[in-house]
C-alpha cells in the first residue's frame, strides 16, 4: 500500500471508513484517560505519609463525562503490589466484567497495565472510583466521577456558575499495610485521626464564589468508616440530586452523609462579601472528628472568625432519618433520558421475593471477623466472574448464604446469592447493633421505599414509599433499624453487595448477587472483554 508522509495509507483509508460508521450508526463519543498509579509522600494532615497517586495527583483526577460516553482508562500500575480500581454508582450495564471488584476483575499486577473500557450508560449524577483491593482505601487512589446531562435533555434547574466536586472522608495517618496487618491479627483499628476535604486537613482547602451566583458542590463521602455531617456557615443548601436521581429541590442547613454516598447542593452566595467556614464533621461517634474548609467571595472583606457552625446533636438519630426520609425523586423532571423519572411506576410492581440481610460482628476461629445471614465472605483464588464464565468448579457455589439470618454459629465461605434476571425484590437490610451501617449495590440502583427504627415486619410495608421514593446505590440503615429497598433485576452479572464500613467490608460483611440469564445472549450481557487479564484457575484460558 503506498504511503504519504510516512503514514500508510491503508491506515488512512481505515480510520476514514471506521469514523464514517461511527457517524452513521450514531456512535456515543469517546474519552480516553492514561493514568500512572504509583506510591508517593502526601502531607494531608500535617504529617508526611506514603498515598496512592494518579499521575501525581492526590486524590485522583477527575472523570468529567456526559450521558451515554465511553471511557476507555488506561491504568498503568507503578505499586509493587496488585492494584484494582472500582467505579462506585457506575451500572456497568451488561459488563460486570469492567466492575473492578475482585469477584469480577482480576488485579492489575505490579508493573502491569490494563484498559478499562466503561460506558456510562443512561445514567447521569455524581459518583466516585477508588482502589478496591485490601485497604488500599486508606491510602488514597480515589477520585470524583461526574456524568452531565445531554444537551438536549432538560435539567430541573438552571446551569450553575460552577460545577466542584467535593470528596469528604475520614482519614488515618497509618499506612494502610499496616492497618491490615493489624485486622488480619484479629485486631480492632484504631478511631481515625480526622476528616479530608479533597485531600486537605484542617483549613487546607478554599472555593472561590461570586456574590448573587449559585453554585453545585457534588458531594461524595470516600471515607472508610464515619458518616460526615456537612454545611456552610450562613448559608442554606438545595438539594438537587442524589446518586444519578434527580431529587425534589429540598432546603438543608446541614447534610448528612453516609459512607459511600454522593449528592449534589446548590448553594448561593447571597451573603455579605466575605470567608465562610465549611464545617464536615464525623456523627454518632464516641469519638469526634472535624475539619474546616473556605467559602471565599471573591469581593470578601472579613477572613472568617469564631468557631464553625455545630453539628445537629448526635444524640438526635431523628433529626437524620427524618432528613433521609426528605429526600425524594422529582417524578417530573428528566433523568438520562428525556421522558420523566416518575414514569416508572415501580410501586405497581408484584414483589417475587424477599431478601433480609443481616450484618453483624462475628467472632470466627478466635479472631474479629464481620459476617453477613452467618456468613463471612472470603476471596477465591479466581474472580468469581471468570470462574463462572469459565465453568471452573469449586471456585464458588451458588447458595451459599441464605435469604434471611439463621440461628447456626458463623462460618467462613466464598458467598453468592443467586437471582434471576428480571425478577423484581424487595431487600430488607436489619442492623441490630448500636452503629450506623452503610450498604452499597455494585450494578444498580434501588428504590429506597422505607427505613425504620426496630425490628422489620410484614406491617412494615404500611409505611412504604411506593410513589416518589429517591433511587440510588448506597443506603445507611440506623442503630437498631431496618432499610428496606425495591430492586429491579436487570442488569445480567456478579455484583458485589457491601457495608461501606470498610473495615468491616475487609474482614468479611460482603457477598455477591449472581444475576443469571440461561439464555446467554450478548442482548443481556456483553461477551468476556478480549484483553481481559487472568489469573487463578483462569490462567491458561481462551478469551
Amino acid at each position: 500500500m503506498p504511503r504519504r508522509n510516512g503514514v500508510c495509507l491503508w491506515s488512512l483509508y481505515s480510520l476514514a471508513v471506521f469514523s464514517l460508521v461511527a457517524i452513521v450508526n450514531g456512535e456515543d463519543p469517546y474519552r480516553f484517560f492514561t493514568w500512572n498509579v504509583t506510591y508517593g509522600d502526601i502531607y494531608p494532615m500535617g504529617i508526611r505519609q506514603q498515598g496512592i497517586l494518579i499521575n501525581g495527583q492526590f486524590p485522583g483526577p477527575e472523570i468529567y463525562s456526559v450521558t451515554n460516553d465511553n471511557l476507555i482508562i488506561n491504568v498503568f500500575n507503578n505499586l509493587p503490589e496488585p492494584f484494582l480500581i472500582s467505579w462506585n454508582g457506575v451500572q456497568q450495564r451488561r459488563n460486570s466484567y469492567q466492575d473492578g471488584v475482585y469477584g469480577t476483575t482480576c488485579p492489575i499486577p505490579p508493573g502491569q497495565n490494563f484498559t478499562y473500557k466503561l460506558q456510562v450508560k443512561d445514567q447521569i449524577g455524581s459518583f466516585y472510583y477508588f482502589p478496591s483491593l485490601g485497604f488500599q482505601k486508606a491510602a488514597g487512589g480515589f477520585g470524583a466521577i461526574k456524568i452531565l446531562s445531554r444537551p438536549r435533555i432538560p435539567v430541573p434547574f438552571p446551569d450553575p456558575a460552577d460545577d466542584y466536586s467535593i470528596l469528604i472522608g475520614d482519614w488515618y495517618t497509618t499506612n494502610h499495610t499496616r492497618l491490615e496487618k493489624i485486622m488480619d491479627l484479629g485486631w480492632r483499628l484504631p478511631f481515625p485521626n480526622g476528616v479530608l476535604i479533597n485531600g486537605r486537613g484542617d483549613g487546607g482547602v478554599t472555593y472561590n464564589v461570586e456574590q448573587g451566583k449559585t453554585y453545585r458542590l457534588r458531594i461524595s463521602n470516600v471515607g472508610l468508616q464515619n458518616t460526615l455531617n456537612f454545611r456552610i456557615e450562613g448559608h442554606t443548601m438545595t438539594l438537587v440530586e442524589v446518586e444519578g436521581t434527580h431529587t425534589v429541590q429540598t432546603p438543608l442547613s446541614s447534610l448528612d452523609v453516609h459512607v459511600g454516598q454522593s449528592y449534589s447542593v446548590l448553594v448561593t452566595a447571597d451573603q455579605p462579601p466575605q470567608d465562610y467556614y465549611i464545617a464536615v464533621s464525623s456523627r454518632f461517634t464516641s469519638q469526634n472528628i472535624n475539619t474546616t474548609g473556605i467559602f471565599r467571595y471573591t469581593n470578601s472583606k472579613k477572613a472568617v472568625s469564631g468557631t464553625p457552625p455545630p453539628p445537629p446533636p448526635d444524640s438526635d438519630i431523628t433529626w437524620s432519618l427524618n432528613q433521609a426520609r426528605s429526600i425524594r425523586t422529582n417524578l417530573t423532571a428528566s433523568g438520562p433520558r428525556p421522558n420523566p423519572q416518575g414514569s416508572y411506576h415501580y410501586g405497581q410492581i408484584n414483589i417475587s421475593r424477599t431478601i433480609k440481610v443481616n450484618g453483624a460482628a462475628s467472632i470466627i476461629d478466635r479472631k474479629q471477623r464481620y459476617s453477613v445471614n452467618g456468613v463471612s465472605f472470603v476471596e477465591a483464588d479466581t474472580p468469581l466472574k471468570l470462574a463462572d464464565y469459565f465453568n471452573i468448579s469449586g471456585v464458588f457455589k451458588v447458595g451459599s448464604i441464605p435469604d434471611q439470618r439463621t440461628d447456626s454459629a458463623p462460618y467462613l465461605d466464598t458467598s453468592v446469592m443467586g437471582a434471576d434476571f428480571r425478577a423484581f425484590v424487595e431487600i430488607v437490610f436489619e442492623n441490630r447493633e448500636n452503629i450506623i451501617q452503610s450498604w452499597h449495590l455494585d450494578g444498580y440502583n434501588f428504590f429506597v421505599v422505607g427505613m425504620d427504627g426496630g425490628r422489620w415486619s410484614d406491617k412494615s410495608r404500611n409505611s412504604y414509599n411506593l410513589v416518589d421514593a429517591v433511587s440510588r446505590s448506597t443506603v445507611q440503615v440506623y442503630p437498631k433499624s431496618w432499610t428496606a429497598i425495591y430492586l429491579g433485576l436487570d442488569n445480567v452479572g456478579m455484583w458485589n453487595i457491601r457495608n461501606e464500613f470498610w473495615v468491616r467490608r475487609y474482614l468479611g460483611e460482603q457477598f455477591y448477587l449472581r444475576v443469571y440469564s440461561p439464555v446467554m445472549s450478548t442482548r443481556d450481557e456483553y461477551p468476556l472483554p478480549p484483553n481481559a487479564l487472568l489469573c487463578g484457575q483462569a490462567v491458561g484460558k481462551t478469551t
